[in-house]
C-alpha cells in the first residue's frame, strides 16, 4: 500500500505538521492554477506587446494547459514510483526557469516555446499538490483537507488575477512571468521543508502506451480544434489531428483493458458516480477557463478597465468560491453528491448564460450578476467532483488520482480555451464591419488581428476613431456571445450524458467496483 511514512503509530504529516504541509501544497498549487489567470489578464497587452494576433494569443494561453493536460497524469504515477514531493520540487525548478526565459522573450512563437516548457514543469508540479495531501493525511481529515485545496485552487484563479493586474500597472507584462518564477524560487524549498516524502510502496511497472496514448490525443484534439476554426476543419492537418485523437483514445482504451496494470483503468468510467465526477470537472473547467479567456478582455476593450481594476472586478467571485467549497461536503451528505454536483454546474451554466447575453452598452452590474451565480455553482461543484475521482481509488494510487483529477481540469481549460478563443476569432472577424478595407492597410490589418490592436489603432486615428472604436467593441461583443454560448451547449450536452440518473448504492468504496 502506498502510503507516507508513519511515527508512533500516526501519519508523518511532515515538520510543520497539518498546517504546513497543506501551506506548502497550496503555494505550489496557486503558482500552478494561477499562471493561467495571470495570462490571460495580460493577453490585450500581449497582442500589442508581440503584434500577436487572436490565434497566437490561442496558442499563447493554451500552449500550457494543454501541456499540462496531456502530462499530468504520467507525471502523477512517475511521483507514485520516485517520490510525490521529488517530482513537485524538480517540476517547480524547471517552472521557475521556464518563466524567466519567457520574460526576455520578444515574438509569440518564443514565448509560446516558453509556455509549453512551463507546461511541463506544471505537470510535474500539479498532482503532487493533492496526492501528497490525501496520501499524508488521516483518512478521517482527508475530505477536509481536499476542501481545503479544491477552495485554494478555485481561488487562486482570482489571485493570479489580482497579482497580474498589481504588477501591469506598475510594470508590462513581462513582469508577470517574473513573478512566476520567483514564487517558484519560493516554493522549492518550502515544499522541501514542510511536506513529506510520500510513495507507493510496491509500485506496478510503469504504463508507457498509457502515457503515450493520453498525451497524444489531449494534444492533437487541442491541436484540431484551434486550427479547425483559424484555418478550416476540412484542411488536411485538421482532419489529421481529429483522426490522431480518436484512434490515440480508442488505443489507450483497448490497451487498457488488456494490460495487466494500466496507467488509469478504463474500467473506472463504468462506475456513475467517478464518471460524474469527471465529466463534472472537465465541464466546471472547460466554462469556467472558456470564459476568463474572453470576459477579462470585455473590462479591458469595452468597459475600459486597467488590468488592475478588471481583476478587482473578478474578486467576487473568489469571495463566493471558497466558503462554497468549505460548505459542499455539508451539502453532498444531506442532499446527496450528485445533486449537488449537477445544482453547481446548472449554476455555472446559468451565470453564462447571463453574460453572453451582454452587449456593450450593458456596464458591470449584470456582468457581476452572472459572475456571482457562476461563482456559487462552481465552488460547491468542484470540491464535491474532486472528492469523488480522489475517492475512487486506493491509498496506493493517489498520484493517479490526483493527477486523473488535474488531468479532467486541465482538459478541460485547455478545450474551453481553445473553443471559446477560436470561435471568438472567427465569430470577431466575421462581425467588423464590410468596408475594412477602405481604411489604411495597417489600421485594416491591426483591426483584424486582435481587438486590443484595433482599439489601439483607433485611439490613434482622425475623425473617425469613435466610430472605429464603436465598431470593434461590437465585434468582439458578437465574438464574446456566440463563443460562451457554444461552449454552454457543448456544457449542457455533457452533463446529459454523464451524470448519473439514479443514486450510487451505499456500502462498497467506488475503487471496489472495479475489483472483481
Amino acid at each position: 500500500m502506498g502510503v507516507t511514512e508513519v511515527r508512533d503509530g500516526r501519519p508523518d504529516l511532515g515538520r510543520a505538521g497539518a498546517g504546513g504541509l497543506l501551506t506548502a501544497m497550496c503555494l505550489v498549487l496557486v503558482l500552478v492554477v494561477a499562471s493561467v489567470s495571470a495570462l490571460n489578464l495580460s493577453l490585450p497587452a500581449l497582442a500589442v506587446g508581440l503584434s500577436a494576433s487572436n490565434t497566437e494569443l490561442t496558442w499563447i494561453a493554451d500552449g500550457y494547459t494543454a501541456t499540462l493536460a496531456a502530462l499530468v497524469l504520467p507525471f502523477g504515477a512517475v511521483g507514485d514510483r520516485l517520490g510525490r514531493r521529488r517530482v513537485l520540487v524538480a517540476g517547480t525548478v524547471l517552472f521557475g526557469a521556464a518563466s524567466l526565459a519567457g520574460a526576455a522573450t520578444s515574438t509569440p512563437g518564443a514565448l509560446i516555446a516558453c509556455r509549453v516548457v512551463m507546461g511541463v514543469g506544471a505537470a510535474m508540479m500539479m498532482p503532487g499538490t493533492l496526492s501528497t495531501i490525501t496520501g499524508a493525511f488521516p483518512e478521517e481529515r482527508r475530505a477536509r483537507g481536499v476542501a481545503v485545496w479544491a477552495g485554494v485552487a478555485s481561488a487562486a484563479a482570482v489571485l493570479g488575477l489580482l497579482g497580474a493586474g498589481l504588477l501591469l500597472w506598475w510594470w508590462s507584462w513581462r513582469s508577470v512571468f517574473v513573478s512566476s518564477a520567483v514564487v517558484a524560487a519560493v516554493a522549492a524549498p518550502a515544499a522541501l521543508l514542510l511536506a513529506p516524502e510520500t510513495r507507493d510502496r510496491r509500485p506496478q511497472r510503469f504504463d508507457g502506451t498509457g502515457a503515450l496514448t493520453t498525451a497524444v490525443a489531449i494534444g492533437a484534439l487541442v491541436f484540431a480544434i484551434i486550427e479547425g476554426n483559424d484555418r478550416g476543419w476540412t484542411r488536411p492537418a485538421t482532419v489529421a489531428a481529429l483522426l490522431v485523437t480518436v484512434t490515440a483514445g480508442t488505443a489507450y482504451v483497448v490497451l487498457g483493458l488488456r494490460g495487466g496494470r494500466p496507467l488509469l483503468d478504463p474500467r473506472l468510467f463504468g462506475v456513475p458516480m467517478f464518471r460524474a465526477g469527471v465529466g463534472a470537472v472537465l465541464v466546471l473547467f472547460m466554462t469556467v477557463y472558456g470564459f476568463l479567456f474572453v470576459g477579462l478582455q470585455y473590462l479591458q476593450l469595452v468597459l475600459g478597465y486597467s488590468p488592475l481594476k478588471s481583476a478587482v472586478a473578478l474578486l467576487p467571485i473568489g469571495a463566493l468560491m471558497l466558503p462554497a467549497s468549505l460548505l459542499a461536503p455539508w451539502l453532498a451528505a444531506r442532499v446527496g453528491t450528485r445533486w449537488v454536483i449537477g445544482g453547481g454546474l446548472a449554476l455555472v451554466i446559468a451565470g453564462m448564460v447571463q453574460i453572453a447575453a451582454l452587449d456593450a452598452s450593458s456596464g458591470y452590474p449584470p456582468f457581476l450578476f452572472g459572475l456571482l451565480v457562476a461563482g456559487l455553482g462552481a465552488g460547491v461543484s468542484g470540491m464535491t467532483s474532486t472528492d469523488t475521482i480522489v475517492s475512487a481509488l486506493g491509498p496506493g494510487e493517489q498520484g493517479v488520482a490526483s493527477a486523473l483529477n488535474d488531468t479532467t481540469r486541465e482538459v478541460g481549460s485547455a478545450v474551453g480555451i481553445a473553443l471559446t478563443g477560436s470561435v471568438f476569432a472567427d465569430r470577431y472577424r466575421a462581425a467588423l464591419p464590410a468596408d475594412l478595407d477602405a481604411l489604411p492597410p495597417a489600421v485594416a490589418e491591426a483591426v483584424r488581428r486582435s481587438p486590443a490592436a484595433g482599439l489601439q489603432a483607433a485611439a490613434q486615428g482622425g475623425s473617425s476613431r469613435g466610430s472605429l472604436a464603436a465598431a470593434v467593441q461590437d465585434a468582439f461583443m458578437a465574438g464574446l456571445s456566440v463563443s460562451l454560448i457554444v461552449v454552454v451547449a457543448v456544457a449542457v450536452v455533457s452533463m446529459v450524458l454523464l451524470m448519473p440518473l439514479r443514486r450510487r448504492s451505499r456500502g462498497r468504496p467506488l475503487h471496489d467496483a472495479t475489483e472483481k
